[in-house]
């Protein structure tokens, strides 16, 4: 009986699914984050801030007394630039904010839903089987409510498994929007 339960768990593609699908959330989720970088950079901005740089830049090349009202007069240039900008970014974030807060609420819950419809589902119920060798030190963690380990292979459960793919999707998707 229990060496079928480990066939039919050693053949099963409930494990790569589980992570595939949270590969995939995270994936969205830094995708949002990504969108809401992006967004507030605008070419707009880029613009103000380069014009600010050559002001800054011209400022200090007219360090001399005879120059200085030059000087001065550019550098209230920079300065309403600056203000320029910072009412700019304020007003895209804004915009970012309430377009994109929506999805980011929508992301979580359907995160919280998933990962407690797996944890219910596969409750006492292992979803991959591995070697003992291979994860020696920790085979009771990993086999936690799913009856240990049969024939040398420690039977993993579906919360470790859950938070093992969450935070390997989360590295796999940082190298992705790096």
């Amino acid at each position: 009986m229990m060496e079928e339960t480990l066939e039919r768990h050693t053949k099963s593609i409930v494990a790569p699914i589980i992570f595939i699908f949270v590969f995939t959330l995270q994936l969205f989720d830094k995708y949002l984050a990504h969108l809401k970088n992006k967004a507030s950079v605008s070419e707009k901005d880029a613009q103000l801030r380069a014009e600010i740089k050559q002001l800054s830049k011209e400022a200090a090349a007219l360090s001399e007394p005879s120059t200085f009202a030059q000087s001065a007069k550019l550098r209230r240039m920079a300065a309403a630039k600056e203000r320029e900008l910072a009412k700019s970014q304020e007003s895209a974030s804004k915009e970012i904010k309430t377009s994109i807060v929506l999805y980011e609420k929508t992301l979580m819950i359907s995160k919280i839903l998933t990962y407690l419809i797996f944890i219910v589902y596969f409750w006492r119920i292992p979803v991959a089987a591995i070697s003992k060798e291979l994860v020696q030190p920790f085979g009771r963690f990993l086999s936690w409510k799913t009856g240990g380990s049969v024939n040398d292979s420690v039977m993993v459960g579906v919360i470790p498994w859950l938070i093992l793919s969450n935070r390997v999707g989360k590295y796999f998707s940082n190298k992705v929007f790096k």
